[in-house]
């Protein structure tokens, strides 16, 4: 995929990843950020012309001190969209930004065409709590994220050389950004009222999640199927959090089916 550099109103400067041909479709990605040629993508961009911001604090997408709040996060995105000359494409989000997604749903409704919700936060069960992913090391991810927690680590580290020190120090101050970033959205608990919104959504929308989800519990996703009408779920077997990586083309078959 190629990226290009998009300015939002605010002067952010915003990385956006894009490749593919046919219906515009853009991507929210989770708290961990995209990957570096990232598979999903590759393989998303196969049947969509796909858009793929980074959010500020990501790469180096810029503009993290002006968003405050989830309301400005919510509205800088709709700033990307626009940057990028689209009208209601479609609104795909993964877990943190399915949450984004989702906010941008109901509380513009008439701007997203359909819906795509992966295995999205922004809800919260007291008997099902989400793990703190900022007091988490690295190497306890993998089993949070994956149903095949080796295959998950080995994907999470390609390329990574930690007995690089200046690799090593480069990768610290990027974690640093990036977990800056989503703390503002998903510290200490992701509930930011969302709940009470959700019954705006008008898009056609539909749930996805992975049946082994170890991070955001699979009972998180009839909530919001309960709470946004007419939408429908889809659970994928052999698949935790990280559904898009592990079970890429079920993912985008149930996309191209919105």
């Amino acid at each position: 995929m190629q990226s290009r550099i998009v300015e939002t109103p605010l002067g952010a400067k915003i990385r956006v990843y894009e490749g593919g041909s046919g219906e515009e479709l853009v991507f929210l990605h989770g708290a961990g950020g995209l990957l570096p040629d990232d598979p999903f993508l590759e393989a998303l961009s196969g049947q969509f012309k796909v858009y793929a911001p980074a959010l500020p604090g990501y790469d180096d997408s810029t503009g993290e001190g002006d968003l405050r709040d989830m309301l400005s996060i919510t509205l800088h995105t709709f700033d990307v969209i626009d940057a990028l000359g689209l009208q209601r494409p479609i609104l795909v989000g993964h877990s943190m930004g399915g949450m984004i997604a989702a906010e941008m749903a109901a509380i513009a409704p008439g701007a997203v065409d359909r819906l795509g919700l992966i295995c999205p936060a922004g809800l919260w069960l007291d008997d099902k709590p989400i793990p703190d992913l900022f007091a988490l090391l690295p190497f306890e991810l993998p089993k949070l994220l994956f149903h095949d927690a080796a295959a998950g680590a080995k994907l999470l580290g390609a390329g990574l050389d930690f007995s690089d020190m200046d690799a090593l120090a480069d990768f610290m101050v990027a974690n640093a950004r990036r977990l800056g970033m989503a703390g503002k959205i998903l510290f200490p608990i992701p509930d930011r009222g969302l709940r009470e919104r959700l019954y705006r959504v008008k898009a056609r929308t539909q749930i996805i999640w992975g049946e082994s989800d170890k991070l955001i519990d699979p009972a998180y996703a009839g909530v919001f199927q309960s709470l946004i009408a007419g939408s429908e779920l889809t659970t994928v077997p052999e698949a935790g959090h990280m559904v898009p990586l592990e079970q890429p083309g079920r993912v985008i078959e149930v996309l191209k089916a919105l």
